[in-house]
């Protein structure tokens, strides 16, 4: 284990909700001068007194006392108590909602705190695309993607249950396909150094051993391969009436359904990154077969739809319709999939507000 760094490590998660607190609380460390704080909403004053208890399948049930903790954004900006320098990372666990906010200008103000240039952007959020706007506001800023494989819950304000698996992926990104420029190079460097920082920091500190670093082309065909089960079946199972994923691929016209999306999925992504899948990478059928035990659960999309909130339709459905198109490849299955959910999303919007009037 490396010894602890001369100068604290500051790290602010924006997003206090169960993925975000689950990481974050594997990261703080004071004994190892690694002190990370929360940006909360709704949960900021349960935080804010009692901290977050943890009960997770891998780490037991502890106590997560955050160096500090705001109750937004602007709170975080403006606060005296936050580093002087600025914070060493800021990581993003919000739900990525371009069409309903700007997460890169939201977190201007955090950003602009630090040194030029000097904090890391992570990105640890669902869909493909979602790094393009933070590139586009912060062009000499280390920007690093992340893709998890957790399940994990709020159970109640202030407390959080982390049920299995613990994996997360991390590379560098500059233009999503490597790097094409010198300046884009450089990008990748930075970006590839405090990539690894961060996965040590996971490593080391927080002891998940399933913390793993990718190059930059890398990480986007672990993106796009969680697009294969997110695209396919979170927008189906909002679709089917609310079947959840192991009856959805126990049915036959489903399941053929589900494999066609995830076979457009396989054949686009080559194509936009410029290499194959990695073999370590499960194929379409593979996915199916393990889905078969996964009773029980609902995909988020379904979810936020049962509860009337926006969907993830920008970064699930209509960033790989749109990138891929860029690339000279149609995916007509996602197409029709962003097409129906979209215009259904937008009449419930029309008619609660012809509701209210």
């Amino acid at each position: 284990m490396s010894p602890p760094p001369s100068k604290p490590i500051h790290i602010l998660f924006v997003g206090a909700g169960a993925v975000g607190c689950f990481y974050a609380s594997r990261l703080h460390s004071p004994s190892s001068r690694i002190l990370v704080s929360l940006v909360c909403r709704s949960n900021y004053r349960a935080i804010a007194s009692s901290g977050v208890h943890m009960k997770t399948h891998t780490f037991g049930d502890y106590h997560f006392a955050p160096h500090a903790v705001y109750s937004s954004i602007a709170h975080a900006a403006s606060s005296s108590d936050a580093p002087a320098e600025g914070w060493n990372y800021i990581v993003v666990t919000t739900k990525a909602l371009p069409d309903v906010t700007d997460d890169a200008r939201d977190i201007e103000p955090l950003v602009r705190r630090g040194a030029d240039g000097k904090t890391a952007i992570v990105l640890i959020q669902n869909g493909v695309g979602v790094e393009e706007a933070h590139r586009a506001r912060f062009p000499r800023n280390p920007l690093i993607s992340a893709v998890t494989v957790i399940s994990a819950e709020q159970i109640s304000h202030g407390v959080v249950r982390q049920n299995r698996w613990t994996r997360i992926s991390l590379g560098p990104y500059s233009d999503g396909l490597g790097g094409r420029t010198e300046e884009a190079r450089e990008l990748v460097r930075v970006g590839g150094e405090r990539t690894d920082e961060l996965v040590a920091l996971f490593t080391d500190v927080g002891k998940v051993r399933d913390a793993e670093a990718y190059d930059e082309v890398g990480l986007q065909h672990v993106r796009w391969h969680k697009i294969c089960i997110n695209a396919s079946m979170n927008p189906s199972a909002v679709l089917s009436g609310g079947v959840g994923n192991a009856d959805m691929v126990l049915d036959e016209e489903l399941r053929r359904h589900l494999k066609g999306c995830m076979d457009e999925v396989f054949l686009a992504a080559p194509m936009i990154l410029g290499r194959p899948f990695p073999e370590k990478l499960a194929l379409p059928e593979a996915i199916l077969k393990s889905t078969e035990r996964n009773k029980g659960g609902k995909p988020s999309m379904l979810l936020d739809w049962e509860a009337g909130r926006p969907m993830e339709l920008e970064v699930i459905l209509g960033n790989p319709v749109r990138i891929a198109r860029r690339h000279g490849v149609e995916m007509p299955r996602l197409q029709s999939l962003y097409a129906l959910l979209k215009s259904a999303q937008r009449q419930r919007a029309t008619q609660k507000t012809a509701a209210k009037m």
